[in-house]
């Protein structure tokens, strides 16, 4: 019996369904050249096709040994394919699409390897097109939400195959498994892991990422919910790996939406690490925008998080005690993996992968800042080295002696840390202090002039105190931030201070830029004449009013508040301006006047055509 629709039904709770969702026997899907249930006559025509191009295959990849797939594809993904291109092609001719996919560091040799393709296929029937993108275009096509076709591609008959294409295909296949179960509470199926860094072996695991809504769930716990969520995803796994015929272990990791959203709050480097480089599979507008958020630098720790990701570290030495090889190497690795990423966030940098962090710390702190000792790094580089070798069975066992010598190491390297931690501390806050400061004191002298600091004070008082245009707080809050930065000079510098001078730069700032703004309102108001024209708009003509500042040598024409529309008119020609060039003209204080000369009023028709001035 097939399953009902339930996009043209009302939103069903997930535990009103349980029996539907999590008990129901599911039917057989058709994978196309992936499934089952392969059309002997497609086999057949596949396995022609496949004759045809052997040769072809030898010699591009004895020629461009570092191609890593060349699949045949299948005809959803050729039509596609065939529009996005624009292919030419005469009527009912027949075309085998291969793609080619090959390394992004190799994107420089596409136009020759384009040429030596077609040199070896060009006599070829029925005609061959060639597709050839890199790995990071592929990704691309996820990011721009062409789901359709990266799914089509996955479904390629692979001629030659680097684990890319059988990945991608067993992803998809285990995709389509979940969405057909419960899409409707499927926010995000994501891609991550060595796949989407291009370092996908025969043996790695492909790493996926499920975020299910549980919003609205009342009647079921949230870890309940989650429980039976994995179980069915993980059954699903098993199935697609045997739909798709690839040794690569598929890896999923389920995530229900407020848990995840918690995990991002509380800046944890692996979801940092997966929004960064995960790629969307299947997204309802979640996962983009984060990883826009997280790009902008939008998506920040904070102060918590990275005091609780420090004291893993510290917290070492006491659970590989308890512990046997396994977990002991698993918590010595993250306890000093994660401390190492919490360092690279205070620097400014969103955690890396555990494998770029080590050259990271090399590259900032020992080369760059010259803060830390060499040797810190290869106790790092050594953990991380004998985790994965340990986790690729490639070691079984770790001698106690060999624990001890590990636990010497992290608890050595971790008091270090410490150490590096406040000095790069103390280094951001010296330069918060100078960055506050600055801010302040050039908005001071954009407002009353540059003036030597020993003169700031008084001129302040003097120009904006006792002219009553700003509040007295104002200057026992210029005078607090100088005696700060001088205290900063002598090295006297506490943490209470550097917390004063962020709150009061703020307070400063918001202060006088409302008087910044009051002023040019004023200036502008003293000195501006009212346009009132007709516009059309949506086929109705409506009254708009503009604004004209007349100056000696030029007008501005202010058509848009709101949106700050300014036309500049200077010797009979109009053009684009700014608001901030009107506002540098205001504040030199230049001689405005009311005087409008035929020229101008010339101007203003081929502006406006039909329009009255108000003085």
């Amino acid at each position: 019996m097939a399953e009902e629709d339930y996009s043209k039904k009302p939103r069903e709770r997930i535990e009103d369904k349980e029996d539907k969702y999590f008990n129901k026997k599911d039917e057989q899907m058709d994978f196309g050249m992936a499934g089952k249930e392969v059309p002997e006559e497609v086999k057949k025509e596949v396995e022609r096709i496949r004759d045809n191009l052997k040769e072809f295959k030898k010699s591009i990849i004895k020629k461009f040994p570092y191609i890593v797939s060349i699949g045949i594809l299948p005809p959803a993904a050729s039509r596609i394919i065939e529009e996005e291109e624009v292919v030419e092609r005469e009527k009912d001719e027949k075309i085998i699409h291969l793609i080619m996919i090959i390394p992004e560091d190799n994107f420089k040799e596409v136009m020759k390897l384009r040429a030596e393709s077609i040199k070896l296929i060009q006599d070829l029937k029925p005609r061959v097109w060639i597709h050839i993108k890199t790995v990071k275009q592929i990704w691309e096509m996820c990011f721009n939400s062409k789901y359709a076709l990266i799914e089509a591609i996955s479904m390629s008959f692979p001629l030659h195959d680097k684990n890319v294409l059988g990945a991608l295909r067993v992803a998809s296949i285990h995709k389509m498994l979940v969405l057909r179960k419960f899409e409707r509470y499927v926010v995000s199926y994501v891609l991550a892991g060595s796949l989407v860094r291009e370092q996908v072996s025969e043996t790695s695991d492909i790493d996926i990422y499920i975020i299910i809504d549980d919003t609205d769930v009342k009647r079921m716990s949230r870890f309940e919910l989650k429980e039976k969520l994995r179980a069915i995803i993980y059954s699903y796994a098993i199935e697609a790996s045997e739909i798709a015929g690839v040794k690569n272990k598929l890896s999923p990791q389920i995530y229900i939406l407020t848990e995840f959203w918690e995990a991002v709050k509380d800046a944890h480097p692996v979801i940092f690490t997966f929004i960064r480089d995960g790629v969307p599979l299947y997204d309802r507008g979640a996962f983009m925008p984060w990883k826009m958020l997280l790009k902008m630098g939008k998506i920040k720790p904070s102060p918590e998080a990275i005091d609780m990701f420090m004291s893993l570290g510290e917290r070492v030495s006491a659970n590989v005690e308890r512990k046997l090889n396994e977990i002991a190497t698993e918590d010595i690795y993250w306890g000093i993996i994660t401390p190492s990423q919490a360092l690279l966030m205070i620097y400014g940098i969103a955690p890396p992968t555990p494998l770029e962090t080590v050259n990271l710390v090399r590259e900032i702190f020992v080369e760059k800042e010259k803060m830390l000792e060499s040797k810190y790094v290869d106790i790092l580089k050594n953990i991380v080295g004998l985790y994965k070798k340990y986790e690729h069975e490639e070691i079984k066992t770790i001698s106690g002696k060999e624990i001890d010598f590990l636990l010497k190491q992290s608890s050595e390297y971790m008091k270090r840390l410490k150490e590096l931690m406040q000095q790069i501390e103390k280094k951001t806050a010296d330069q918060e202090i100078l960055k506050s400061y600055s801010s302040v004191i050039d908005l001071v002298d954009s407002i009353i002039g540059k003036v030597s600091e020993e003169s700031l004070l008084a001129k302040f008082k003097k120009e904006l105190v006792d002219k009553a245009k700003i509040s007295s707080r104002n200057l026992s809050l210029l005078k607090e931030l100088i005696d700060i930065k001088s205290k900063y000079k002598k090295g006297k510098i506490t943490k209470q201070d550097i917390a004063s001078s962020h709150k009061i730069s703020h307070e400063l700032t918001s202060a006088l830029l409302e008087y910044s703004l009051r002023r040019e309102i004023l200036e502008t108001e003293k000195h501006k004449i009212d346009i009132v024209y007709t516009a059309k708009e949506n086929n109705k003509e409506i009254e708009k009013k503009a604004e004209l500042i007349i100056f000696k040598d030029a007008s501005f024409v202010i058509l848009d508040k709101n949106q700050d529309k300014i036309k500049k008119i200077a010797n009979n020609k109009i053009t684009e301006t700014d608001r901030t060039e009107l506002k540098n003209r205001l504040s030199k204080n230049e001689k405005t006047e009311k005087k409008i000369t035929p020229e101008l009023m010339e101007t203003l028709r081929k502006m406006f055509n039909e329009f009255t001035l108000v003085f």
